[in-house]
Parts: C-alpha cells; sequence; structure tokens
C-alpha cells in the first residue's frame, strides 16, 4: 500500500488486494458450516472435500480460511499445494518438501513409500491427519490426482492417512466424473458450491473489510449499497470496483468515496462501453 493511502485515509493496508491479512477475510455462515465439517471430519478421519464455484466468488478465500483454521487446530499439518500443474516427480518433489521427507527425483515408488510412512507415524502420535490443500485443482493432470488418492489411504481403503482440499472452478466436478477419476470423486465426503452473493452479505464483507483495515467510514452507506446493488453477487468484482474508487479517490485527495466519484469513474467506463455494446447487437 502507498504511503498516500495510509496518511490520506488512515488505512493499515488496502482492503481491495487479494492479499490482505486473515482478519480482512469474512467466514459466512455456508463457510463456516464448511469449517466446521472439516474441522470434526476431514482433519480427524482423513478423506477429500471439495470446494468449487464460479470465478470470483470466493473459492480461494475459502481455501486460506480453511487453511487458517485448521492451523489453529492441535497437531494438525496442513499443506497448501502450489504448483497444481506439476508432473509426478514434481508433485512428490513439492509434497515432500513440504512435510521434509527428502525425496529423490523420478523415483515415484520411493517418494510414495516415504510419505506414506510419513503420514503414518504422523497419525500414530495424533488424533489428527495431514491435510493438504490445493487450489485451481481443476488444472491437475489425472495421472497426479489418481496418485493423491492412492497416497491418501490404506489397509486395502478402510484408513484415510491424510485430508485433501481440493479447490476450483465448475470444471472440477465435471473432472472428476471423468472415468478414470470416478474413484476419486466417489471418496469426496465433504463439499462446499459457492453462490453469487446477495446485496446485503456484500456489503457484510465490504464493511468488514474497511473495519478491519482501520476506517469503517472510509465509504458512504449510500456508496456501500450502490457498488454492492452493481456488483452480479461476485465479490471479485465488488472489491475490483472498490479498489479502483479508491486509488480516484487518493488522485483526486478526497476525504471519503461517495456515490459522486463513483458516477465519475464506473459511469464513464460504462458510457465508454455502451457503443461498443450496441455495435456488437447490430452485428448479431
Amino acid at each position: 500500500m502507498t504511503t498516500k493511502l495510509r496518511d490520506l485515509y488512515g488505512l493499515k493496508y488496502n482492503p481491495f488486494t487479494p492479499d490482505v491479512p486473515h482478519e480482512a477475510l469474512l467466514a459466512t455462515p455456508r463457510i463456516a458450516d464448511f469449517l466446521w465439517r472439516i474441522e470434526h471430519g476431514l482433519a480427524v478421519e482423513g478423506g477429500f472435500a471439495m470446494i468449487t464455484g464460479a470465478p470470483g466468488l470466493g473459492k480461494s478465500v475459502t481455501g486460506r480460511l480453511s487453511a487458517r483454521h485448521l492451523e489453529g487446530l492441535r497437531d494438525v499439518m496442513v499443506a497448501p499445494l502450489q504448483k497444481p500443474q506439476s508432473n509426478v516427480a514434481d508433485f512428490y518433489r513439492e509434497l515432500g518438501e513440504i512435510f521434509g521427507v527428502p525425496l529423490r527425483p523420478h523415483n515415484r515408488w520411493a517418494g510414495f513409500k516415504e510419505l506414506r510412512s510419513r503420514f503414518c507415524a504422523h497419525i500414530e502420535g495424533t488424533t489428527t491427519r495431514p491435510v493438504v490443500i490445493i487450489d485451481e485443482a481443476q488444472e491437475m493432470n489425472h495421472v497426479v490426482l489418481s496418485e493423491l488418492r492412492l497416497l491418501s489411504s490404506t489397509r486395502f481403503d478402510s484408513r484415510w492417512i491424510l485430508g485433501v482440499i481440493l479447490v476450483g472452478d465448475e470444471r472440477l466436478p465435471d473432472k472428476l466424473r471423468r472415468e478414470e477419476l470416478v474413484a476419486l470423486g466417489s471418496r469426496l465426503r465433504t463439499r462446499l458450491v459457492l453462490q453469487p452473493s446477495t446485496p446485503a452479505e456484500l456489503a457484510e464483507c465490504l464493511t468488514h473489510r474497511l473495519r478491519a483495515a482501520g476506517n469503517a467510514a472510509l465509504m458512504t452507506a449510500g456508496l456501500v449499497h450502490t457498488l454492492c446493488e452493481h456488483a452480479l453477487g461476485n465479490p471479485r468484482v465488488l472489491l475490483n470496483a472498490a479498489g479502483e474508487l479508491l486509488h480516484a479517490a487518493a488522485q483526486r485527495e478526497l476525504g471519503q468515496l461517495d456515490e459522486k466519484l463513483y458516477l465519475e469513474v464506473c459511469g464513464q467506463a460504462q458510457d465508454a462501453a455502451a457503443p461498443r455494446r450496441a455495435a456488437a447487437g447490430r452485428r448479431r
């Protein structure tokens, strides 16, 4: 965040960027219910969970909230996987680095045995399972997903030694219905399908972020209402518009963001887009 934003508005950070601190993330009742289910199910018994939704509805935020919630539990090891497009060798290498298991490249069988031994040793001394969280899971190679399924259980599939949360867009459920991945899809025990938010839910998210960042009065109530009514139920659309207004206000050195600013900034963009929409309509 720039010094100007801090000096003008007393903000601790820009509340509209994706990398805000955890304190700025709001767990809706449906997300809170999901967190309860993975705490008392996945973290204790293992297995697979899935978070899905259209772009911008909060999948990555829910993944962050899940990781933070699980990290706060005793003896739970949480491993966010950063490279969903990895091949099998890179997949084992990344898991080895996360769990502190040195693995030799291109030795799939050795990696498989070493990681399973690590997971089994962990659950022998605790009542919890390690949990792997994978964002953009729809991009994963089906071979890697199959390896993950085999790695996660033992004793002829009667004992889960690993919990896995798959986070992805609408393509992920379709992918898990493919013949080569039906065995994994049938093991999903907890699901969360994110839906578009109501204006009231968006307003709660927005005011929570403003309060957490240190300036609950940054926007007028009228602007909050207008932004949430025009965000199409999409938190990312809301936050992008709010971020654009914040920088425009800072450039003008305004004391507060209001509806007049919204009309000046967003109204111009809508007016510029109108001729393009009309031309496209004529071509159809």
